[in-house]
């Protein structure tokens, strides 16, 4: 792999990333616009493209399932293509704050905002496939291309002409006492992971997560964080009997109930970058940009330099086959350190 998996510079941690008032604006704003479904469910079709996003392969002839990645976390959006979706926090999203930061970690004289998401949850266990986010290239972005191509893309490491610069400002709002820290593995894959810990309420780090591999931390009792009945149609939404409490539901069924202080509230706000004016240009002119189909010829010429025996699809963005070739080929595998897992108090 020739990608090292690096971020620019080392994680950033900073405190008091939002106000009181913003925090609660926010949260309002996902308390009265739910339900919200599965991370899973908005942006992969098949389990295939999960591993495809995912570290680490799958043995040869194994079909993967839904049920081995399902996991009760929950997104929204805020804002999406510098647009804001809410009015009512859009300070929260025009931050000048998070501009100055990111310019100051990239050194560049551009950032312009983005996106900015959120994602919630309940009692849950730590991933063991952690993951790079999806890596935006010139052309080709959430709006034009799946997820897991983005990060077959940076993974093959054959796009980075064209690979965009991100930054991001990640806020945690959690009040539990098992976990609900970051992992992260700043020096690549295979070098040592570090850990944001909890307590996690209004702490943020500022980074470039398309380049390193992440993961949250396992959070809440360990019983409860697999809710019996969850499905790839689930959906979280305020509890109604419950002023600050959440519930997730399967076909209308409650399957959990999520007090308050076992909620994880994470606010992703991301940024373009542009070292300096050429750049910016290069971008908003679309001189350089790179298409989907292009994408797919650099990888099959790739594949065949390579020596691999296949089939060219006829439909390469969902036939699973030809997904399955290309996480064999160019996923770098999983971490080879994690961290422990986090120990549950003993009741008194």
């Amino acid at each position: 792999m020739t990608t090292q998996f690096r971020p620019v510079a080392p994680p950033q941690i900073i405190e008091n990333a939002y106000t009181d008032d913003q925090h609660r604006r926010m949260l309002n704003v996902v308390r009265e616009n739910g339900p919200w479904s599965l991370i899973l469910a908005q942006h992969f079709k098949s389990p295939e493209e999960v591993v495809a996003t995912t570290s680490g392969g799958l043995p040869k002839g194994f079909t993967p399932t839904w049920d081995m990645f399902l996991s009760p976390v929950f997104r929204g959006y805020f804002a999406q293509g510098s647009t804001v979706q809410h009015p009512e926090i859009e300070d929260c999203f025009f931050n000048h704050k998070f501009l100055d930061l990111v310019r100051g970690y990239w050194k560049a004289d551009y950032a312009r905002p983005d996106n900015m998401l959120f994602n919630i949850q309940g009692p849950c266990r730590g991933s063991e496939t952690p993951h790079v986010d999806a890596t935006r290239f010139r052309g080709i972005s959430m709006q034009t291309s799946p997820v897991w191509l983005m990060n077959i893309m940076v993974k093959s490491g054959l796009f980075e002409h064209w690979r965009a610069k991100k930054a991001q400002v990640i806020t945690w709002y959690y009040k539990g006492k098992t976990g609900g820290g970051f992992n992260y593995w700043p020096d690549g894959p295979q070098g040592q992971p570090a850990q944001i810990k909890a307590p996690m309420w209004s702490r943020a780090v500022v980074v470039e997560n398309e380049m390193m591999y992440h993961t949250a931390e396992a959070s809440g009792p360990a019983a409860l964080r697999q809710p019996e009945g969850l499905a790839i149609n689930s959906l979280i939404s305020a509890d109604p009997e419950d002023p600050n409490g959440w519930q997730i539901t399967t076909d209308g069924k409650v399957i959990q109930k999520i007090p308050e202080e076992e909620f994880r509230f994470l606010i992703h706000w991301g940024a373009d970058i542009f070292m300096d004016y050429s750049e910016l240009k290069r971008s908003l002119d679309h001189t350089d940009d790179i298409s989907n189909d292009q994408v797919f010829d650099m990888l099959i010429a790739d594949l065949r330099a390579r020596g691999a025996t296949f089939e060219v699809p006829s439909d390469p963005l969902t036939d699973q086959q030809f997904i399955r070739l290309l996480v064999q080929t160019y996923d770098p595998g999983k971490p080879s350190i994690f961290p422990p897992e986090p120990e549950e108090a003993l009741a008194a």
